[in-house]
């Protein structure tokens, strides 16, 4: 028998359906792929291009069930029809016109960071996507979701991932300082955007100074193409320059630091001209979490000298997403960032001090260590008092292993992009619960008293409030390197441990039940007769 249709119109239920097809995450998966796996390696016109095809069968349903949010009695037609229909006149509007775009980079960069949206009138190629959108849409609504905890796994898994999918589509915007020439006797610097640099097909934007550094203008075309034509390498052997008038005076940068070295005697023998050190460029690291592994990206890039008519002469250093650094006449070094216009800060970042907000996901990694190493000592707390009481033989491999798994998962986190930090975090969780619920699972051989309890919490507590300490001075700055930070916050969980361990002694050791008694035997008097 058929159920009977609703009474009154209920769009949430279809637009869930829609979110949850196969074909709707199928698009969800190759977006991710291609956003930050096949276009980092396959760049060109396939891959710029699946981006927008998958975009487009993935948001109508998106758009779907974020209005079913607001208006939750709209008609499931209606819903349908105004999510194709926004999608699609989004799409071509922002892919036709240049305000469009600039409007649309804007917004999504209050939602997601600075982001580049650009017009690109090829990819309204694209927009039969939305076909096959409609085509999932009416096989979907055959199947509403009907079940809560089906709707609650759309709502809480695919509705969350699809965002955040959908917004980190458009590309990154992070500044790279990585080009300096001279120009018919003017200083040139060019600045790169995008998430990969290497990518020959990025935007580039330069700027040209007319009086040695101190203000900067947009360049004219043969300055721009000048800029534009030089070789370039971000890590490779460190470039040398000299002074044309005087020859004997050079620099050059060191391979994968941001160091300048000076020469005297044309290149024969150097010295320390100028540096951020190890220490500084690791808090640098901190604040830009697009820069690259092991810190590419916040390396010396490129130099250029300028001889001054009076006399003496200017350098200018690239280096990448620490902006530029200028010599002056005078010999005195010091980092001027990127000009007006190239970065949304201020200035460079100071160098010796660094605060949470700088950190970016920092902050939650730090608490979820700290919260794992306090549910650790409660994990190894019960195994002990399990084991005292000769009970839960197999817990400790059981939570060894899962432990393992939770440790493996968090490492993951700590560099996890937006795009992808629910998985990792919500793996974490289900491990670090099951983990819990497994080892204070009630037994019937085991009883633990309101001391034990407390005693562990105790250790627990203690334990967060010391790794807390270690880690709420590492998003300070103090220590400067994780690794010292979690191996400090590692020494300590020792207390803890050793707090919750000693309190398996309040815990009773087990012992099967007592037989029923019996009456006590009445001796018999085997004398006496019959």
């Amino acid at each position: 028998m058929t159920p009977a249709e609703p009474t009154t119109p209920d769009g949430a239920r279809p637009a869930l359906a829609w979110l949850g097809h196969p074909v709707t995450v199928l698009s969800l998966i190759v977006l991710v792929l291609n956003d930050h796996v096949f276009k980092a390696a396959f760049p060109g016109l396939v891959t710029g291009k699946l981006s927008d095809v998958a975009g487009l069968v993935l948001a109508p349903p998106l758009v779907a069930v974020l209005v079913t949010l607001v208006v939750p009695r709209l008609r499931p037609r209606a819903v349908a029809a105004l999510a194709l229909a926004l999608v699609g006149l989004g799409f071509a509007v922002v892919k036709v016109d240049e305000q469009a775009a600039a409007a649309a980079s804007q917004m999504w960069s209050v939602v997601t960071g600075p982001s580049l949206i650009r017009a690109d009138p090829t990819d309204l190629l694209t927009l039969p996507a939305l076909a096959l959108a409609a085509w999932t849409w009416r096989r979907a609504r055959r199947d509403a979701v009907g079940r809560r905890a089906a709707r609650l796994v759309r709502l809480v898994v695919l509705l969350p991932a699809a965002t955040v999918a959908v917004a980190a589509t458009s590309a990154a915007m992070y500044p790279d300082a990585i080009g300096a020439t001279v120009v018919d006797g003017r200083l040139a610097a060019g600045v790169a955007f995008e998430a990969y640099p290497d990518d020959e097909t990025r935007p580039w934007y330069t700027a040209t100074s007319d009086d040695a550094g101190v203000t900067w203008r947009d360049p004219t075309p043969f300055e721009e193409e000048a800029l534009r034509g030089r070789s370039r390498t971000t890590t490779g052997p460190e470039r040398e320059q000299c002074s044309t008038a005087s020859p004997q005076r050079c620099y050059r940068l060191s391979p994968g630091r941001i160091r300048v070295q000076e020469s005297d005697d044309a290149g024969r023998t150097w010295r320390l001209s100028w540096e951020i050190t190890e220490r500084q460029r690791e808090l640098l690291k901190a604040r830009h979490q697009e820069a690259g592994p092991d810190g590419a990206r916040i390396t010396g890039q490129d130099l250029a000298v300028l001889d001054l008519p009076g006399g003496g002469h200017v350098v200018l250093v690239a280096n990448g997403r620490d902006g530029f650094a200028l010599r002056d006449a005078d010999g005195g070094w010091r980092r001027i960032g990127f000009p007006d216009g190239w970065s949304s800060s201020s200035g460079p970042p100071l160098l010796d001090r660094i605060s949470p907000g700088d950190r970016h996901y920092d902050p939650l990694w730090a608490f979820l260590l700290v919260v794992n190493l306090a549910a650790l000592v409660l994990v190894v707390s019960a195994v002990r008092a399990a084991r005292s009481s000769r009970a839960g033989r197999a817990l400790p491999v059981q939570q060894g292993a899962i432990q393992v798994l939770a440790a493996l998962v968090l490492l993951s986190l700590w560099r996890a992009t937006f795009l992808l930090l629910p998985i990792p975090l919500m793996c974490w969780l289900t491990l670090q619960a099951g983990s819990l619920a497994l080892a204070f699972w009630p037994r019937r051989s085991w009883r633990l008293p309101g001391r034990w309890f407390a005693e562990v919490l105790t250790a627990a507590a203690l334990t967060a409030t010391l790794s807390g300490a270690v880690m709420v001075g590492w998003l300070y700055g103090r220590p400067v390197y994780i690794t010292t930070a979690v191996a400090l916050a590692g020494l300590a969980t020792v207390p803890g441990l050793l707090l919750g361990w000693r309190a398996a002694r309040l815990v009773e050791p087990w012992r099967p039940p007592n037989e029923p008694p019996y009456p006590p035997a009445v001796p018999v008097d085997r004398s006496r007769p019959g």
